[in-house]
């Protein structure tokens, strides 16, 4: 489904991410870990058209995206759910939701918003509230909702459960594992490593720029340095 050849990005004149490759099977759950600053969430910008590459391609169903702008990457059927959520605050839940359509024909809208619904009922309750008097899990979950508005058959999730509170990382986890049964691939960036490795089908590791270690997520969980880097053991 994406395949990811040499990419080298640059901030200035940081070298940020260091000849990257890698690769996403439809059906997937792929996760990358690593530090803070390692070049995660970088990465997935880059993928999303808001970042772009100095080298290499990135191939998505077969079409090359690297030089498209991020609309047209989204209608092709990959969203991008960035790290710190950044939904329409002074927007309704609703209407946030109708923004994440916007590649679509105005005819899908209503059905897309129930499907939403049904996946986060608490959007539902919230729906003519505005956006910026929503939890943070909230929030999470509307950011969610509206990547998911655009129908993608690849969705990428940066951190996820950042800032949350244990039982709400629970239930985000569960809509991602929901996501992915419906047949959502999902590419997913996140701080919590055992969480992420626990549902995903295979990791990357990141180390300042490079990817040093692919494997089985199962593997991950068991390799013992991995364990003491990333997963407090």
């Amino acid at each position: 489904m994406l395949q990811v050849d040499n990419l080298n990005v640059y901030y200035g004149n940081i070298h940020a991410i260091k000849d990257i490759s890698f690769d996403i099977k439809q059906g997937e759950i792929v996760t990358l870990i690593g530090a803070n600053g390692a070049g995660k969430s970088t990465i997935l910008k880059t993928l999303s058209g808001l970042l772009r590459s100095k080298t290499g391609s990135i191939k998505f169903m077969d079409q090359d995206i690297h030089h498209m702008v991020p609309n047209a990457i989204v209608k092709n059927g990959l969203a991008h759910v960035p790290e710190g959520r950044h939904v329409f605050a002074q927007m309704t839940v609703e209407e946030n939701l109708e923004m994440g359509a916007y590649t679509r024909k105005s005819s899908e809208i209503a059905p897309s918003l129930e499907h939403i619904y049904d996946l986060f009922p608490r959007l539902k309750e919230r729906r003519r509230q505005t956006a910026g008097t929503l939890s943070g899990g909230e929030q999470q979950m509307l950011a969610m909702g509206r990547a998911m508005m655009s129908k993608p058959t690849l969705l990428m999730l940066d951190e996820p459960s950042m800032g949350l509170a244990p039982i709400l990382i629970e239930q985000i986890f569960d809509i991602i594992k929901e996501l992915h049964k419906q047949g959502t691939t999902i590419l997913l960036v996140e701080q919590n490593a055992q969480m992420a490795l626990s549902i995903a089908d295979r990791g990357y590791v990141l180390e300042t720029g490079r990817i040093v270690l692919s494997a089985p997520a199962r593997d991950l969980l068991e390799d013992d340095a991995v364990r003491k880097a990333y997963l407090g053991g």
